[in-house]
């Protein structure tokens, strides 16, 4: 029951964010043309915030073990490269495969896994879960971009372009401005980090609003075929693989529980708002996000449980 109420805790307000938003598109207090336009607001503007924050606040004098470092790294961008190369032999949409290939190794871990860690460990955990931070976000960022780029709406795959344009994605900057004021120890003053911290907070119920009020879930059904086998993989197929791997190469306790919420968490919000902005099928993007978000409530529970019940966690 407690790691139910965890599980249930984490997602509740996901819904609530959602389902606001989707209440003021019906009664009509935001239109579809605002929407779109704070979308982009979001995407332009405060992801980069949030990408250079949660890099900028990792605490280098509480650094996990190198062998969890490795793993988290080699793990994300080992399953990048086998959807890359199982994805498009199935889904032959190019903006349906870049949003597919994103979530399934795209996971709300910043906004899930972090919190969930320190639910089921404790704030004791909270060093070795932050300190995951930096490497995971900027793996998501960088190779989120260069997948979406390459199944782009158009087609296009140019390698020119698709570097002009990863170099000028506003996630990408910010994640390179946040690592170079981390490893060269660049303060800023309290000031001027607490508003940036504040635009940091804001992407998650912002974004979320944004999502509920594009949702269509008329549009659902259609999209069944692509959102039930990459969910059941995403959520079920892939944990169980990775997990395997992580118990194989000496993790266990808490080090295994934040591969667990790395890869068994819903898809992350930001998958949504970059497919809006870079060609992607926005729509199955957000109905990817949404289902996995619901669903995330029983999946993580029952992996919280199997955990426990085998000593592992």
């Amino acid at each position: 029951m407690e790691s139910f109420l965890v599980a249930v805790n984490a997602v509740i307000p996901f819904l609530c964010y959602i389902s606001f938003g989707y209440v003021m598109k019906v009664r009509g207090v935001v239109k579809e043309e605002f929407l779109q336009q704070l979308n982009k607001m979001i995407f332009r503007v405060l992801y980069p915030f949030m990408t250079f924050y949660n890099i900028y606040k990792a605490d280098a004098d509480s650094l996990p073990r190198p062998v969890l470092l490795i793993f988290v790294a080699a793990s994300i961008l080992i399953l990048e490269l086998v959807m890359l190369i199982v994805v498009p032999r199935i889904v032959k949409e190019n903006p349906k495969r870049g949003v597919i290939i994103q979530g399934m190794y795209r996971s709300n871990f910043v906004l899930f896994g972090l919190p969930l860690t320190i639910s089921v460990f404790g704030e004791a955990a909270s060093p070795v879960a932050a300190m995951a931070v930096p490497i995971v976000v900027t793996i998501y960022n960088v190779t989120s971009v260069f997948v979406l780029e390459m199944f782009n709406g158009e087609g296009k795959t140019d390698i020119r372009t698709t570097i002009m344009n990863v170099v000028k994605n506003p996630l990408l900057q910010g994640a390179v401005l946040g690592l170079i004021f981390f490893f060269c120890g660049i303060r800023i003053p309290k000031s001027l980090l607490t508003p940036i911290a504040a635009f940091s907070d804001m992407i998650s119920p912002l974004a979320l609003f944004v999502l509920g009020g594009t949702l269509t879930f008329g549009a659902v059904r259609k999209n069944l075929k692509y959102i039930v086998p990459a969910l059941t993989a995403k959520m079920a197929v892939v944990p169980a693989i990775i997990l395997t791997a992580a118990y194989a190469v000496g993790l266990r306790g808490v080090e295994l529980f934040l591969i667990l919420s790395i890869h068994a968490t819903p898809v992350a919000v930001a998958s949504y708002t970059m497919a809006q902005n870079m060609g992607g099928d926005g729509e199955l993007a957000g109905q990817l996000v949404v289902v996995s978000t619901v669903f995330s409530v029983g999946t993580l529970f029952l992996w919280i449980f199997a955990l426990g019940t085998l000593g592992l966690i």
